[in-house]
């Protein structure tokens, strides 16, 4: 761990001429304040009595202790002293006193001025040193405050050198970081350090060993109190950096923990799905293969009906596994035209025509709707995967519609696929677009728990929102399409125009 170091700048000779300066005008100001007094107690020193000049004295005691300190306060307390002996106890102009009482009042009046003078000093020593303390917890207070809510390191470095660099003033700051890719190097303000030896180098230590350290550059002497708050700025630098790398490691556990729970979750879903289809065609196979169906018989046209059927099942697994991941990383690109939403209902409707043969399909989508700016394919995929869905848990023999018409303020077109099936339960409702999230019936309906996923990263790629809502006597997705591409409005088809 770094060591703790501190060295006095090499110019600090500059700095003796105004302390000395200091510790000189301190007491020459007392005594100048103690003549003044003095001239104007001689202009009236025939008017009032002793005791009340001896009091009057301790004004400049008083003033001198509150303004420059204990220095200046003893200083007043001894030139009052004398100048009350001198100009005013008898004989005057003498440090002579004849009379014991005269003595008494003397020694008196030294003892209180001291007395006076000591208390004054230290109530005005606590005085500083409060506010001092004040000053520290305030600035810590609002450096504690700015670097609660960061959470990248970098950003707490420059943060820690900046609040460093504001509370100090005239120094240079450089905050290293010890990163794993190697240090970062944060100086304030910008630039090259100075070529002199650092006045302090801080580490920034943590339970989990040395984070880094802090460089200090200054052109002036630092009190032990500035050390002392750089200490504990530097400290919270540290908590803070250390709370950033604890973040970071539990964030990396969670992307890990989920990235296996979706790893075992696919794994287990995929491998159902593809289990199952290719036992069925590797059956149909055989059977035609070996002879043990007759290539001209019905049962074999059932067969190849079978094949073609799971193969397309295992196209779509396929194809809903190619669209997350572009979804995943952000590739999926759209080939965006201007199309009609009836042709692209009708081409989904009739491609499910087969699985849907135990079920009723309705549509109502009107050609006279405005043409919609979306990627063909992707938006036949939509509408397979909604049906589909629908299909499978919609009781034999009811009604799965697809219907379409304007939003209220005519922005967009709301598209709809209800069905009969039961109602899912609303907690489940926000999920349902979810990656493999399954609502009822997950081991005996099959499926990936991918489509809806998929429906809502198209929907949303083209600018438009789906969401899913129970209706009373069945269930019903919906989604919004926007009928604005590029700021542009869907061209007008003359009417007797062909679509192709």
């Amino acid at each position: 761990m770094t060591s703790l170091n501190f060295r006095l700048p090499a110019d600090l000779r500059a700095y003796r001429p105004a302390i000395s300066t200091r510790l000189v005008s301190h007491p020459i100001f007392a005594a100048m304040l103690v003549g003044v007094v003095s001239g104007v107690l001689l202009l009236v020193r025939d008017l009032v009595t002793t005791p009340i000049i001896a009091l009057l004295y301790l004004l400049p005691v008083l003033l001198s202790t509150t303004l420059w300190g204990l220095s200046g306060g003893i200083t007043a307390s001894i030139l009052s002293f004398l100048s009350f002996d001198y100009f005013f106890i008898p004989p005057h102009y003498a440090l002579i006193v004849h009379k014991p009482q005269d003595v008494i009042v003397l020694l008196v009046f030294l003892i209180v001025a001291s007395v006076i003078s000591q208390l004054v000093g230290q109530v005005k020593s606590s005085l500083a040193s409060i506010q001092a303390r004040e000053a520290e917890v305030i600035h810590l207070y609002d450096l504690s405050q700015s670097l609660s809510g960061l959470w990248d390191r970098s950003r707490i470095a420059r943060m820690l050198a900046g609040k460093i660099s504001e509370v100090f003033g005239r120094v240079q700051i450089e905050v290293r970081l010890y990163m794993p890719s190697g240090a970062i190097v944060i100086r304030e303000p910008d630039g090259n350090p100075s070529d002199d030896m650092p006045l302090t180098i801080l580490p920034l230590a943590s339970t989990r060993g040395a984070l880094g350290e802090v460089r200090v550059w200054s052109m002036r002497e630092m009190s032990d109190a500035e050390i002392r708050l750089l200490r504990a700025m530097v400290a919270q630098g540290a908590w803070a950096l250390e709370r950033a790398a604890l973040i970071e490691s539990e964030t990396r556990v969670t992307i890990l923990e989920e990235s296996d729970r979706l790893k075992s979750a696919l794994l287990s879903s995929v491998s159902h799905e593809l289990r199952t289809p290719l036992v069925t065609i590797r059956a149909a196979a055989e059977s035609l293969h070996n002879g043990a169906v007759n290539r001209n018989s019905p049962a074999a046209d059932d067969l190849l009906d079978a094949l073609e059927e799971e193969s397309d099942r295992l196209n779509r697994v396929v194809a809903d596994l190619l669209n997350m991941s572009r979804l995943e990383a952000g590739a999926l690109t759209l080939l965006r035209q201007w199309n009609v939403l009836a042709e692209i209902a009708d081409t989904s409707i009739a491609g499910m025509r087969r699985a849907a043969q135990d079920h009723k399909l309705e549509v109502d989508v009107s050609e006279d709707l405005p043409l919609v700016p979306v990627d063909h394919v992707l938006m036949q995929q939509v509408f397979n995967n909604l049906i589909s869905n629908s299909l499978k848990y919609a009781p034999t023999g009811t009604a799965v519609k697809v219907s379409a018409k304007l939003t209220k303020d005519g922005s967009a077109v709301l598209l709809e696929v209800s069905n009969e099936g039961p109602h899912v339960p609303a907690e489940h409702l926000e999920h349902i677009f979810d990656k493999f999230h399954r609502v009822t019936d997950a081991e005996r309906i099959p499926g990936t728990g991918l489509g809806l996923s998929i429906c809502r990263g198209i929907i949303e790629a083209h600018g438009g929102r789906i969401w899913a809502e129970n209706q009373p006597g069945g269930f019903a997705f919906k989604f919004t399409l926007p009928l604005r591409w590029e700021g542009s409005a869907a061209p007008k088809l003359p009417i007797d125009s062909e679509i192709i």
